[in-house]
């Protein structure tokens, strides 16, 4: 355990905040992933223990392994809710509107955080982007993401998800996001969707005659 994880259980030394203000960390995992996500950013993904993520939030470690089973899984500790969103929206999203047009605005939609989340957000960005073992877990989670992308584009042009053209824009999503988030985090001032909508409109192909159904 480190120093600083000494002292969070004392009570002395610094503290890690953990509250997320806009959509409040009425859980123990919402509180663990804040915890971490700062003390990852502080004092590096690796140097950073699961006794020291506890012990900023109070809790013990088995509490921690309760919710997670790695300490990368805190990245992704809204992750299912923002995907929910998202195929909510893409679900009931009008026959007319083009796909692509669809999943880019139900996409920046489902990922937007406001408020005082924004901190975390850029926080959670920077991790994804730029961590080696965040990063080793992502694929899983960018799987399910493309999966549902793929299905929805497939559907509204009368296809399969594995056809060309679904499955490219399910990858295509993925990358613009990354891309995106690049330039997000490279400006303090910026607001996430108007770094995201650019590089969707350049990156995700457009099928000329898309057929609704």
């Amino acid at each position: 355990m480190s120093p600083d994880s000494a002292a969070a259980e004392s009570g002395d030394g610094p503290e890690v905040a953990v509250d997320r203000g806009g959509r409040p960390a009425s859980t123990s995992p919402h509180e663990l992933a804040v915890a971490a996500q700062r003390l990852f950013l502080r004092d590096g993904f690796d140097e950073t223990s699961v006794e020291d993520i506890a012990a900023a939030v109070g809790v013990s470690r088995r509490t921690f392994f309760r919710y997670f089973a790695t300490k990368a899984d805190v990245v992704w500790v809204e992750s299912d809710a923002e995907l929910e969103q998202f195929r909510e929206m893409i679900e009931t999203s009008s026959p007319s509107t083009n796909p692509v047009d669809v999943v880019a605005e139900a996409f920046i939609s489902a990922i937007s955080h406001g408020g005082d989340e924004v901190e975390w957000a850029r926080q959670r960005a920077e991790l994804i982007l730029y961590a080696p073992a965040v990063q080793a877990h992502a694929n899983a989670v960018y799987r399910q993401w493309r999966g549902v992308v793929a299905e929805f584009v497939a559907r509204r042009t009368g296809g399969e998800p594995g056809d060309e053209y679904p499955l490219a824009v399910g990858y295509a999503v993925l990358s613009a996001s990354s891309a995106g988030h690049e330039r997000w985090l490279a400006d303090s001032d910026a607001d996430l969707a108007d770094c995201l909508r650019p590089m969707f409109a350049l990156m995700v192909p457009r099928e000329p005659n898309v057929t609704n159904t």
